[in-house]
């Protein structure tokens, strides 16, 4: 019998994998509400992928463990299945049977009786505005066409959580818009709660109720968007200058620089308010020490930002260890 928190619908205790010598999740921690939009923000390598795995009860634990709708996903395996759906970054799709004939295989696999597959292939197909395009060979589909058929196949059995992981990658913005507009709606009309992965940071802000940073398998940080960037100073100045870690040396030292962090490509970010105003105190200040600025910016935080302050690079810095990636692929069914 389910035991679910009202306002939690998933929570991990210590959600613990290693890979050989390899942690890839460590010691986690989240606990996401109903009803909400959580994003879970980080570099490729993460750990991203393995937490959903496991949530999602294809990976087991190394130690630790997780509940869904109050289910077990070690214990209760079946019951966390029946309120889950996903969309995994692979695409999954049959590209010889039609649209229809796709969301049809994934009901029977629901043991969905025959007139209810039919109403809920109706109503998933409107929602993703494919109805017209039901009879089409998926091999036939656009990309951001598969994407949505991808969301609709995920809806069919009415799971209580929707996991998406990266649904637009590599998607045009058109299409990527249109998705949004989906997700939106999924959550609004149908209260569908939605665990997602991206690597789009304006994505996650418009998307988004709260946001996980992960990075090396650990939560960094878990808030709102807003609070996130507000976190990170009223505005951020980005600047290059020549003896760069004695120019950062000096500008810790004043009182109206609130953070300062570098990036992988030695800019420094300078976490100010009233940016428009400090600009000309960072001159002042470099002229002063026979520094010269090479390149300087102004602007409001973003989750770009947010995602530097925390990990110390961006989201496009970020690469996988193609050792570790390779482990993580070749051994990630192993239970």
């Amino acid at each position: 019998m389910s035991v679910q928190n009202k306002t939690s619908i998933i929570q991990t205790t210590n959600l613990h994998k290693n890979f050989d010598d390899f942690t890839a999740v460590d010691q986690l921690n989240i606990e996401v509400k109903t009803g909400e939009i959580y994003g879970f923000l980080g570099p490729n390598g993460a750990g991203k992928t393995t937490t959903i795995k496991m949530l999602t009860t294809l990976l087991n634990p190394t130690s630790g463990t997780a509940t869904l709708t109050g289910y077990d996903i070690k214990k209760q395996r079946h019951n966390v299945r029946t309120h889950i759906g996903v969309v995994f970054q692979e695409p999954a799709l049959d590209s010889e049977l039609t649209g229809k004939e796709n969301l049809d295989f994934h009901g029977r696999m629901y043991n969905l009786d025959r007139k209810t597959r039919q109403q809920r292939i109706q109503e998933v197909l409107k929602l993703v505005d494919l109805t017209t395009k039901e009879d089409v060979l998926v091999k036939n589909y656009s990309g951001g066409m598969k994407r949505r058929l991808e969301i609709a196949r995920g809806l069919m059995h009415k799971p209580t959580i929707l996991f998406l992981d990266e649904p637009t990658l590599g998607l045009d913005s058109q299409t990527r818009q249109a998705i949004w507009a989906y997700i939106k709606k999924l959550n609004k009309d149908h209260k569908t709660t939605i665990f997602l992965t991206t690597h789009y940071m304006d994505e996650a802000d418009h998307l988004c109720d709260r946001i996980s940073i992960i990075d090396q398998g650990k939560i960094l940080v878990t808030d709102t968007p807003t609070q996130l960037k507000n976190n990170v100073g009223d505005d951020v100045i980005s600047l290059q200058s020549t003896h760069q870690d004695a120019f950062k040396r000096l500008l810790e030292q004043q009182e109206w620089v609130n953070q300062i962090k570098t990036t992988d490509e030695k800019t420094l970010n300078l976490g100010v308010q009233s940016g428009e105003e400090k600009i000309p105190l960072v001159f002042s200040l470099a002229i002063q020490n026979s520094i010269t600025i090479k390149t300087i910016t102004l602007h409001r935080p973003t989750l770009d930002d947010v995602f530097i302050h925390y990990t110390g690079r961006t989201m496009r810095q970020s690469k996988e260890n193609p050792l570790k990636a390779q482990m993580i692929r070749t051994r990630r069914y192993r239970r």
